[in-house]
């Protein structure tokens, strides 16, 4: 073997000996970091492993209500688990019914491991695509969907519109108050007959006029009814609309501007809407009957990422989890004494002293032991 050759080989055995070195101290320094490199891998894993999408009714995810707050919940998962919209969760926008199944179906086919119908107007398209589908986790809020893969989340929003009840009867100068909602059904009537129930149980000759806008989008509808309700004299309306209630808080927020002197008053709903009551150096908004929509969505999306999903599951939200409350933010307007008096109903309701209504036909019977 001439001398080249011989150095040849010497440096393809001196390289092959570095390449061994090196992959003996990775080796090393991989064991020495030890659990934490294991633990960073188990977290990635964790994060990509599960994902979660949802997609909203026709009031849109910026409906400053109900599917906002949903919304807000699962972009707080997101984070939680270090991911990206649009890489580990994301939502899809209806603007009419006729979107919610293939929303719906867009987010299967993109292999979303958990899927959110928000509201109970999905009930039938959530039905449809979790059959067709058992091998994926869906979850519907404010309804029952009766599946084996389906999470059922549901609230006493009556309990919580009970207590924004109290507060408006002791608020009204005028004794005349005012309750829209948006979709006339069982889920919004309970937002309708605990209000009454709760105003009722203050002052029985306090006069409630309750109206429906027929849907959660139309806010000129959600307004023009607001403007009817307060030219008759109302000086607070509870809404439970959806984005129609921003037409409440418009007309609001406009007889407000131009009689600053006026009492008018707004209660929102679902979510805290201070913000939404905000003209200048006044704000609309008396309260807010808080509907943790936010928590059930990261909750479930969690129960869901560590092999605990709750499917074929009712899951209920209320006064003794903090499900649902009344928003305190507008402290000038909620004052102190106002605020003693709802925490005594509310203990009322959690002792079992106090029934809530949940329909008309229970608020009848409530109301004749008044």
């Amino acid at each position: 073997m001439d001398k080249r050759k011989i150095m040849l080989l010497f440096a393809l055995i001196l390289s092959l000996m570095v390449v061994l070195v090196a992959c003996g101290g990775n080796d090393e320094d991989a064991s020495g970091s030890g659990n934490d490199a294991e633990e960073g891998e188990a977290t990635g894993d964790e994060s990509s492993d599960y994902t979660a999408g949802l997609v909203t009714d026709e009031g849109g995810v910026d409906d400053k209500s109900f599917n906002q707050s949903a919304w807000e919940g699962l972009e707080a998962w997101g984070e939680e688990h270090g991911l990206a919209e649009g890489e580990g969760y994301e939502y899809a926008q209806s603007n009419e019914a006729s979107d919610y199944l293939p929303n719906l179906t867009r987010l299967v086919r993109n292999d979303y491991d958990l899927v959110f119908g928000i509201g109970f107007l999905l009930e039938d398209a959530i039905s449809q695509v979790a059959e067709q589908n058992p091998d994926t986790d869906f979850a519907i809020v404010d309804t029952v969907v009766d599946a084996p893969n389906v999470a059922s989340i549901t609230f006493a929003e009556h309990e919580g519109s009970f207590l924004a009840g109290v507060a408006a009867a002791l608020k009204t100068n005028t004794d005349q108050i005012g309750f829209i909602g948006g979709v006339d059904s069982d889920l919004i009537n309970k937002f309708e007959t605990g209000f009454i129930a709760g105003i009722k149980s203050i002052n029985p000759d306090i006069e409630v006029d309750a109206q429906y806008v027929g849907d959660f989008s139309s806010s000129d509808d959600g307004k023009l009814i607001a403007t009817r309700m307060y030219n008759d004299g109302a000086d607070i309306i509870y809404h439970s609309a959806g984005a129609a209630g921003n037409g409440v808080f418009a007309q609001g927020k406009d007889l407000k501007q131009n009689d600053p002197d006026r009492e008018v008053w707004v209660i929102g709903a679902d979510r805290d809407q201070y913000d939404e009551g905000s003209i200048g150096d006044y704000n609309v908004t008396f309260t807010s009957m808080i509907k943790r929509v936010d928590t059930s969505v990261q909750q479930v999306s969690n129960l869901g990422l560590n092999g605990k999903f709750p499917g074929g599951e009712v899951v209920e939200f209320g006064l003794e989890d903090e499900g649902v409350s009344i928003a305190t933010t507008n402290e000038e307007a909620l004052t102190e004494d106002i605020l003693a008096e709802v925490e005594e109903w509310e203990e009322k309701i959690k002792s079992g002293d106090v029934e809530v209504p949940q329909t008309h036909d229970d608020l009848e019977s409530y109301l004749e032991t008044l």
